[in-house]
């Protein structure tokens, strides 16, 4: 699973008020090599959550993002290639999405999250 996937990602566990960002627990992290596109990252800027972006690419042990960014930041290719690798190149393979309010893991196998709810739940 993509960084890009995570941001748009949440817990919709019936009355959930606060179910994005969800915490990763990390089990196993691979990098995919992905062709750079420069016009698509920056059009995906305005739509990514840069917090939740940042604190995921912590989590898969990326720390090279900035905390704070400006769209300014756009024309520099050393920023776009940091922000390209974080968002399409690193993916968790084996682990579990976690929602930050109710603590319920959504399993990652094979990079593929498991999102479906329990008939409690919904």
């Amino acid at each position: 699973m993509r960084l890009l996937t995570h941001n748009m990602l949440s817990s919709n566990i019936k009355g959930v008020t606060n179910g994005f960002p969800l915490r990763m627990e990390v089990g196993k992290v691979v990098e995919k090599t992905v062709d750079f596109n420069a016009d698509f990252l920056r059009n995906m800027f305005a739509k990514v959550e840069w917090n939740a972006l940042v604190e995921g690419s912590k989590a898969l042990g990326y720390f090279e993002l900035p905390d704070n960014v400006e769209s300014s930041m756009l024309e520099s290719d050393e920023f776009l290639h940091k922000f390209h690798h974080a968002l399409l190149e690193l993916h968790l393979e084996q682990g579990a999405l976690i929602c930050p309010e109710t603590g319920r893991r959504f399993p990652v196998s094979k990079g593929i999250p498991n999102m479906l709810l329990h008939e409690d739940e919904v």
